[in-house]
């Protein structure tokens, strides 16, 4: 009983931080004069001389271990004789790109990679360089509109996607079937063996910790995401029941949670059934698992005698240019140039990424792979726009983070 309780506190602690206070309009800062870029420049004819440049950036070790940068920024320079490039790249991830940059947004990479739910912070603070010319029209007419509507802040266009960015489920064939997998209820309830875990929990920093109250048709500033006066509903009777059911699957023996036993390590030795996990993780897995690995959009879960869809948030990873770079024409130039239909393709070959680019999201190894069914399906049928607003932002995964680590220390 105490256990549920704190469970509730801390989801009334949620509820009560987004509460709020109107919020008032933000426009994008202005005032250093290199916040709006243009336009990313086509090669040009060798110059008498190439212009020696400097490039920092910072990119997901992803990106970097395999070589996958290195070649990038090698045909990049061979696309670009009038600029001699000295390229700095330097391992960043996507998740906390937005905290690193604003430590000093001037000793920030000139081009980096983050989540699409950090871009209006970046904005706020005058980070991060509006795009305009070619590069704009280029994500304007090379994407999807709700994958545009992830890099857009008040019609302005700031970064160039390049894969999505949601969660979907992964399973082990030899310990779970089709049938099992449709429902948590069918993970759970599976006979395995003693050491083995039917279920991994990861609240994600309370990223994969939403799609349990979305799934149940709970919402935070409601249905538009921007009624600020609102505030949260989670704390309702089914939201009450969602929490309850997360306090009992979380303290289940069966489940695994994340922080206490390697999730690699489990699914390389047939010890785990089911996990959520996004794209990038797909090649260790399919290594560990071989043709055991399964994929399937995330299942649903009955918390209160009706069954409901979990919903996963759903946005993009994408490539933004620092407002303060040295060089912001090459910076824009490298960034469109990373987010281009050719580097999608060579990024999803390297590293199993998705592309946003529609024309290589139609080529016949996109449409023929495995991941790229499951994300298409689960943005269709089984995900939610993931909020964006810095009101959002500030008070959502401050809080969100620790209510599934409470649960499970009990305290």
């Amino acid at each position: 009983m105490k256990k549920k309780l704190v469970g509730l506190l801390m989801v009334t602690t949620l509820v009560a931080s987004l509460v709020g206070c109107g919020k008032k309009a933000e426009t994008p800062s202005t005032d250093n004069g290199k916040t709006e870029a243009t336009e990313a420049p086509k090669a040009t004819e060798t110059p008498a001389k190439a212009e020696d440049v400097t490039l920092k950036v910072w990119a997901p070790e992803n990106q970097i271990k395999d070589g996958t940068m290195d070649s990038m920024t090698k045909s990049f320079q061979a696309l670009h004789p009038e600029w001699n490039i000295t390229f700095t790249i330097e391992t960043q991830g996507e998740d906390t790109a937005k905290d690193e940059i604003l430590k000093d947004v001037g000793a920030a990479g000139d081009v980096f990679f983050f989540a699409n739910d950090q871009l209006n912070e970046l904005v706020k603070a005058g980070a991060i360089a509006r795009l305009g010319g070619s590069t704009e029209e280029m994500v304007k007419t090379t994407m999807a509109e709700s994958v545009v509507n992830t890099v857009t802040v008040d019609n302005a266009i700031y970064a160039i996607p390049f894969t999505h960015n949601t969660f979907f489920m992964y399973y082990d064939k030899s310990l779970l079937n089709d049938n099992d997998i449709k429902s948590i209820e069918g993970i759970m309830a599976k006979e395995t063996p003693s050491n083995v875990y039917n279920f991994y929990f990861e609240s994600a920093g309370g990223w994969k910790l939403g799609a349990w109250y979305y799934g149940a048709g709970l919402s935070i500033y409601g249905d538009s995401q921007t009624d600020f006066a609102a505030g949260a509903n989670w704390n309702n009777a089914t939201g009450v029941a969602v929490t309850n059911y997360l306090i009992d699957l979380i303290k289940n023996p069966k489940t695994a949670f994340d922080g206490e036993i390697s999730l690699s390590e489990l699914a390389g030795d047939h010890r785990i059934g089911a996990w959520f996990d996004g794209s990038w993780n797909y090649k260790l897995y399919k290594d560990a698992l071989g043709d055991d690995l399964g994929l399937a959009v995330i299942p649903t879960f009955n918390p209160d005698g009706n069954d409901y869809q979990l919903k996963s948030f759903y946005g993009s990873k994408a490539i933004g240019v620092n407002s303060h770079a040295a060089n912001p024409a090459v910076a824009v130039a490298f960034a469109a140039y990373l987010g281009s239909e050719e580097m999608q393709l060579q990024r999803f070959e390297e590293t199993g990424q998705v592309p946003t680019n529609l024309k290589a999201g139609e080529s016949a190894a996109v449409q023929a792979d495995e991941v790229a069914k499951v994300i298409v399906e689960e943005a269709n049928v089984a995900s939610v726009m993931q909020p964006t607003s810095s009101e959002f932002s500030s008070r959502y995964w401050a809080n969100a983070g620790g209510i599934a680590t409470e649960i499970r220390s009990g305290a």
